[in-house]
Formats: C-alpha cells, sequence, structure tokens
C-alpha cells in the first residue's frame, strides 16, 4: 500500500506514534488508510448538508475494511460571489482545491480517495487532483436543490432572482413580488436547480465513471444520497484492493462520452474550461475541437433550465444519468469502466426506459446538435462558446453594432441607464482568465438583460465567462482574450460583427488595415492586483481555449 512508506518499518517509529495520537488502532494501522475530502461549508446551500454524508462516507470505508481520514478544502458560491470583487477569486479557487488535495494526500501517502463536492469550482477541481494522483478516487456530489415554489408554479435562483432584478428595473415586478421570489426561490439544502456549471458537473462526472451510477441527479437530503456515500465508502477500498485508479477510468473516450452527455442535456459553457483541465491532469489530449466535432454529432435530448423549463429533479424522476446514457448508447463506448466496476454497456443494460418526456430519444430529439456551439473567425481566433440550445431560433444569425465595455460593472452601468437598443452587441471585455483575473461570471449582466425584456434582441460577447445559468444570445471564452492583445482587445464602439452560428463563425467587420493601425497603439494594461494570490495567478494562468490551467511562465 501507499500508505506503507509513512506507517511501515522501524524508521517509521516516529510517524506511527503520530498516528496513534490521532486516535489510530494497531489493527488500523494494517489497513488502507482512505482520505474522505470534503468542501463541508455554512455558507454555501450546496454543501450545509455535508455533515451527514461525511458520516456516511467514514461508516462505509469502515465497514469495506478501511481506515477513514477526514480533511476539509474550501468551497466558494458562484452565486453570492456574483457581480462584486469576490467573483475574481471563484475560477482560480479551482486550482487551489486540486493542489491542496495533492499535498495532503502526498504528504500522508493516503490509499485512497473519497472527494465529497457539489458546486461550479470544487468538483472539476477535485476531479482534477483525483487525476493528477492517480489514486483508486470516488467522487460523492452532494445533490441537486429541490424546486422552490410560488403562487403554483416552480422557482429556480437563476430565472426568479438574477432575472428577476432586470423585471424590477424595467418596472414588471413589484417590491413584495421580489421579496416573496428571494425568500421562496431557494428552499434549501443543493446545488442550485437547474442545469447550471455544479449540476452539469456532477452529471459529467458520473457520465465520465468517477461517481456511482445515481450520484450525478440525485437530490441533497435525500436518503438515496446517504446511501450512496456509504457505499461510496466501501467501494473505494475494494478499488484500493483491486489496484484501479483514476486515470484507468478517465481515459479519453470516457471524457468523450461525458461531452456527449454534455451536449445531450444542453449543459454549461464552463464544461469547455473545465473537462480540458481535467484531461490535461489525466494527461489526455482534449480540445475544444472535441467539443464542437461531438455536439455536431450528438442531438440535444432535454431541455432543462436555464434553457427550457424542467429542473435536476425532473431529470432525476426521469431515469438520472444512466437514462441519458441509455438513449444515448448507440454513440457512446460502453466499454469504459464505471468506479462501480461495471462498465457503462452493463449499466445500460441495467437501466430502465426513462421518461421520453424529460430525455428525448435519438429519434426523436430536441435539436440534432448539442447544446454547445464552439465558434471561430476574426474576432475569435482561437475559439468562443456559446450555449446555442438555449438560443432562439431568430437569433442564430445575427450581425449588430458593437457597444464596448472595459469590465462588466460599465456594461451593467449602461443597460441600467436605459442606453441599450436593439441590434447592440455588448462587448464585456479585459474579464478573461489574466484580464479578469479569474475569468468573473456575467450572470448578473445576462440575467439583467433577459429581465429587461432584451434577451432576444440583443448579444452578449466576452473573453470572460458565463454562469451554467445563462441563456440567449450569450458569446463567452473569446480567444485571445483581450489581455494579451487578442482582436476583441481592438472593438470599437459601431463596429459591425456578425455571428452565425449554424456556420460557426464570429467575425469583427473591420478592415485589416484598420486593424493593424488599432493594434500598433494597442498597450497592455497593468496588472489590476500587484500582490497575493490572484497576482501569482494571472502571471501562470493560460488562455481559455486550454482550460485556463497554471503552466510555468516560459
Amino acid at each position: 500500500m501507499r500508505s506503507d512508506q509513512s506507517k511501515k518499518g522501524l524508521e517509521r517509529m516516529p510517524n506511527r506514534a503520530l498516528l496513534y495520537a490521532t486516535g489510530v488502532t494497531p489493527k488500523q494501522m494494517d489497513k488502507p488508510f482512505i482520505g474522505v475530502c470534503s468542501s463541508f461549508t455554512d455558507l454555501v446551500p450546496g454543501h450545509i448538508g455535508m455533515r451527514g454524508l461525511e458520516r456516511k462516507i467514514e461508516w462505509g470505508v469502515a465497514a469495506g475494511g478501511g481506515a477513514p481520514f477526514l480533511f476539509s478544502v474550501p468551497g466558494i458560491c458562484d452565486g453570492v460571489a456574483m457581480g462584486h470583487s469576490g467573483m475574481h477569486y471563484s475560477l482560480p479557487s479551482r486550482e487551489l482545491i486540486a493542489d491542496m488535495i495533492e499535498s495532503i494526500v502526498q504528504a500522508h501517502m493516503l490509499d485512497g480517495l473519497v472527494l465529497l463536492t457539489n458546486c461550479d469550482k470544487i468538483t472539476p477541481g477535485m476531479l482534477m487532483a483525483a487525476c493528477r494522483l492517480d489514486i483508486p478516487s470516488i467522487v460523492v456530489t452532494a445533490g441537486p436543490m429541490r424546486s422552490g415554489h410560488y403562487e403554483g408554479r416552480k422557482l429556480s435562483l437563476v430565472r426568479d432572482t438574477f432575472e428577476a432584478v432586470g423585471l424590477v428595473q424595467a418596472g414588471k415586478l413589484d417590491e413584495a413580488g421580489a421579496r416573496a421570489l428571494e425568500i421562496e426561490a431557494c428552499p434549501g439544502v443543493g446545488s442550485c436547480q437547474g442545469l447550471y456549471t455544479a449540476n452539469t458537473m456532477a452529471c459529467l462526472t458520473e457520465a465520465m465513471g468517477l461517481s456511482l451510477p445515481g450520484t450525478g441527479t440525485g437530490l441533497a437530503g435525500t436518503a438515496k444520497k446517504e446511501r450512496i456515500a456509504q457505499m461510496a465508502g466501501e467501494r473505494v477500498v475494494e478499488l484500493v484492493r483491486e489496484g484501479i485508479t483514476s486515470r484507468q477510468i478517465v481515459t479519453r473516450e470516457s471524457l468523450e462520452n461525458a461531452i456527449r452527455v454534455d451536449m445531450a442535456l444542453g449543459g454549461s459553457t464552463n464544461t469547455t474550461l473545465h473537462i480540458p483541465a481535467v484531461a490535461h491532469a489525466a494527461e489526455v489530449d482534449i480540445t475544444l475541437a472535441d467539443f464542437d466535432r461531438l455536439s455536431r454529432e450528438t442531438p440535444q435530448l432535454a431541455s432543462l433550465r436555464p434553457g427550457g423549463d424542467q429542473m435536476m429533479e425532473d431529470l432525476e424522476w426521469a431515469g438520472g444519468i444512466p437514462a441519458v446514457l441509455k438513449n444515448l448508447q448507440t454513440l457512446i463506448n460502453q466499454e469504459c469502466l464505471n468506479v462501480s466496476g461495471q462498465t457503462v454497456g452493463e449499466i445500460v443494460a441495467a437501466t430502465p426506459t426513462g421518461d421520453p418526456g424529460v430525455v428525448r430519444t435519438l429519434k426523436a430529439p430536441i435539436a440534432k446538435e448539442g447544446g454547445i456551439a464552439v465558434l471561430h473567425g476574426s474576432l475569435a481566433p482561437d475559439g468562443a462558446v456559446v450555449k446555442q440550445g438555449a438560443v432562439v431560433p431568430e437569433m442564430m444569425q445575427f450581425t449588430g453594432a458593437a457597444r464596448v465595455f472595459d469590465s462588466e460593472d460599465a456594461a451593467m452601468d449602461y443597460l441600467f441607464a436605459g442606453k441599450v437598443v436593439e441590434k447592440d452587441i455588448l462587448i464585456v471585455r479585459y474579464e478573461g482568465p489574466r484580464g479578469g483575473p479569474g475569468m468573473r461570471e456575467s450572470l448578473a449582466l445576462t440575467a439583467a438583460v433577459t429581465g429587461c425584456g432584451l434577451g432576444e434582441k440583443i448579444a452578449i460577447v466576452t473573453d470572460g465567462r458565463f454562469s451554467g445559468g445563462t441563456r440567449n444570445l450569450s458569446i463567452g471564452h473569446v480567444s485571445p482574450e483581450a489581455a494579451e492583445g487578442g482582436p476583441i482587445a481592438l472593438v470599437q464602439d459601431g463596429d459591425p460583427i456578425k455571428v452565425d452560428l449554424p456556420g460557426r463563425t464570429i467575425d469583427l467587420l473591420v478592415d485589416e488595415t484598420e486593424l493593424e493601425k488599432r493594434k500598433a497603439g494597442w498597450q497592455r494594461p497593468a496588472p489590476k492586483f500587484k500582490r497575493g494570490w490572484l497576482a501569482r495567478y494571472e502571471r501562470l494562468v493560460t488562455s481559455a481555449a486550454q482550460g485556463a490551467v497554471l503552466e510555468p511562465p516560459k
């Protein structure tokens, strides 16, 4: 066992003495040491229920014959961090989480891991750590929140709070109605109710094989979720004994399965950052080109919020990710392994047909292509992404005039001043991985635009990123970013821009000679942070087109 390096032999007497001081028994000293990494915090709804799940995982590890050791990593709630300087820290926290887990596991030579997570950057950070370490690992996502209810209708965080801000601004919702929505939209524990980034990544973690079947959609606060947690604890000890490590499960084929599920569900565009980052940790080559290829081949089979009206609870009751895999079985690799020990084919064979009202068949899809499209063109030579599954047909091709802002805050001020008009294309730049730094999400802006009634009349284009809760023609991850001197840095007010989603293009319709003149006068802006973690992050982070991973400076 790996842990023998820290606990076996005469020379490890001091090590054992310290382990005994933690309460380890002599009998436990001979068992596999299993790390139980939790992101519990009182600050995040998706994580407040983790104390009970930690206990169940520990029970499972003990029942399986292992010795559990609990340790923690931080969790940031993107919804609480949204719209202010705190959002600079969200995406960078993914790297910190991966580094922290690597540090603890390597320092203590743990034999296996159960990773308890739920929200946006925590799940991919844990996946990156599991793949980087390549030891037996299972991910337990704590589950989606149930929908809220008010006046006979279902509520979700994004549509009924973020977008409600725009309704209030437009005079379409009074103060009493707004207060009722903010009280009722989020009824309790769990990750936000739609197919936003947290739930998308939970589903894809199951689809790539690192979570037990049923984990991705199992609702927070249920006995099912507690059973899954305990079974994960038991199973990870078996994985240690069988020698099955993370990279035997996370392969190019399993990641392509996950991307196909992403396309079929119409998931968050943030997956185009996180899946390449996980692949990088697993030493597998996955790029934006793979997302676009698989999107063209994989129909969209579900329509959950934000693009549709169904919730995660509907997907759970319709059969969850096993039902999605069953409907995709002719497109996916069925030989890929799940941490349960089953292949995807075995899981599919044991899965009953799901509810076709939630998960459609390949013969009757919602759309013939997947939910995400990757665009290229003179505005984004290295690529940009859009959730095409949440764009209305009449906006699939769009030409408009640029209105340029060097931050999301400036664009918000312009919107609330009532200056945005039909056919505008709001260019929000210097919000990329390096320019942000940290690639702040623009949910506050996109939701306010929708609430103001402009969602199907204008476009938003940014080198930053959008929440999984974003809908309409919102194009993010424009690369190269403005801080690197990409074409988006050269756009001026009034410049015509043409977007063609079926053609996968986004072009700045300005003469090349004029752009060369503008580029000659461009200067890289001074870093926004001179000290601290974000100053280091800015120097090390790569392009969004590469997953915004950290690499040593060249």
